[in-house]
């Protein structure tokens, strides 16, 4: 049965009043449908599952409106601080969607480019956790697909053997709002990311794969690298960023010798420039897959040379990880970081690098990121025996192999010389 043609107004119009609704993170997220949902105000009961919103809508601000949220970003932030019911579900990219199907929401939505010729839409900038779970509520009559497209958004590739397209044959209701895609701001960087990215670049050689997560310093080491003489790099990251594309304009991406899906890079979403979104328009070297395989560590693992680079906010004297909150606030999520610090784990080629500045500035006050011990309510993001290689702008602490008290020498190093001497008195301890 071929879908729908409708409004934003008339699709949202199909939402009850009770009633559950899922979309996926970022890219995937139906800013139009979404605008068209909060000129609504009859909602009694309405959860929504997701993720990393793009945006400010009024639906979340509605005192009936759930939302279950999987990564925080700016928006959820914002609209958790003004009062709106947003809960953060702790989970992994990976665990989405298993999550998704037990929340079994009657509607799925997702964007998408126009049907081609074929009456195929593409899933474009996100293949992520949804699109098994689109294809379920398709094929369910008790439940409701419902795609956005834009002639704004790119066809992008698949990778082999997992479609990133859904016939119209196979949707509920067709919804062409043309909503552009959210282009993130030009990341600014310190001096000090500019440091730890040059400690962090020195772990990366000729042919190494590359994974750059969320955050400054991982794109800025692979913007780095594009002006540096290394090259043939390949690349498996979850997150496809303006670094990465960077990298691809200088024409050192070669994917040749990843071992693992040679020949294109590999990633399950993207998030950066309009000139990066118009480039993988049509793109054939870079291929988008779903996170449960992407983010599978043994997959991860299979890449020859591979270097993982992820963010921190603070890490601990034993190794502990804190990236996704701050003093217990919920500020981002776990997303992928764990996958791959341990995807790399499982070859002798492989590393992980955790990178942060030394310090932090609160309120005027300097802070240091590397602490004796985390604090009451702090959550582990990765913890002490996934991480390997943790880098400021003083140096690298390879803590593979080392005992609690190498460890905790090592991280005491690489502080701020400001509080370098009470880690170290602290790093006497560790371990007894």
């Amino acid at each position: 049965m071929t879908a729908l043609s409708l409004s934003t107004t008339e699709a949202a119009a199909l939402i009850k009043p009770i009633d559950t609704i899922g979309f996926g993170l970022g890219p995937a997220n139906p800013n139009g449908l979404l605008k068209a949902l909060s000129l609504r105000q009859d909602w009694e009961n309405l959860v929504v599952g997701g993720a990393l919103m793009l945006g400010l809508f009024e639906l979340f601000d509605h005192k009936n409106v759930h939302y279950r949220c999987g990564f925080f970003g700016p928006a959820e932030r914002i609209q958790r601080a003004g009062g709106a019911d947003i809960q953060h579900v702790p989970a992994g990219f990976r665990q989405f969607a298993p999550i998704l199907r037990r929340l079994a929401p009657r509607v799925m939505m997702a964007q998408a480019a126009p049907a081609d010729y074929r009456g195929f839409v593409n899933l474009s900038l996100h293949h992520g956790a949804t699109a098994d779970e689109l294809r379920r509520a398709g094929s369910d009559p008790r439940r409701l697909l419902i795609i956005e497209t834009s002639d704004q958004l790119p066809r992008t590739r698949a990778l082999e053997g997992y479609p990133n397209e859904i016939h119209v044959d196979d949707i509920d209701v067709l919804v062409a709002a043309n909503e552009a895609p959210v282009a993130l701001p030009v990341a600014t960087s310190t001096n000090d990311d500019e440091a730890v990215a040059a400690v962090a670049a020195t772990f990366i050689n000729d042919h190494a794969t590359l994974q750059t997560g969320i955050g400054a310093v991982p794109s800025i080491v692979a913007a780095a690298l594009a002006q540096r003489p290394l090259g043939a790099f390949g690349v498996h990251s979850e997150m496809f960023t303006d670094g990465l594309f960077q990298l691809h304009l200088s024409g050192k991406v070669r994917n040749q010798s990843k071992g693992i899906f040679d020949g294109v890079s590999v990633t399950t979403f993207a998030l950066g420039s309009r000139a990066m979104y118009d480039w993988l328009d049509g793109n054939e070297e870079v291929a988008f897959g779903p996170v449960h395989v992407v983010n599978d560590p043994t997959i991860i693992g299979e890449n020859r040379n591979f270097v993982s680079i992820n963010g921190a906010i603070s890490v601990d004297l034993y190794g502990q990880v804190v990236a996704d909150t701050i003093d217990g606030r919920q500020i981002s999520g776990v997303g992928g970081h764990e996958d791959f610090v341990a995807g790399a784990e499982l070859s002798l080629d492989a590393v992980s690098l955790i990178t942060m500045a030394s310090t932090a500035t609160v309120k005027g006050e300097v802070f240091s990121r590397i602490v004796s011990e985390l604090p009451s309510g702090a959550v582990v993001s990765t913890p002490r025996h996934h991480t390997a290689v943790v880098v400021t702008e003083f140096g690298a602490a390879d803590l593979r192999g080392l005992t609690v008290s190498e460890r905790a020498h090592a991280l005491a190093k690489i502080a701020h010389p400001q509080f370098r001497d009470e880690l170290v008195a602290a790093a006497e301890s560790a371990g007894h």
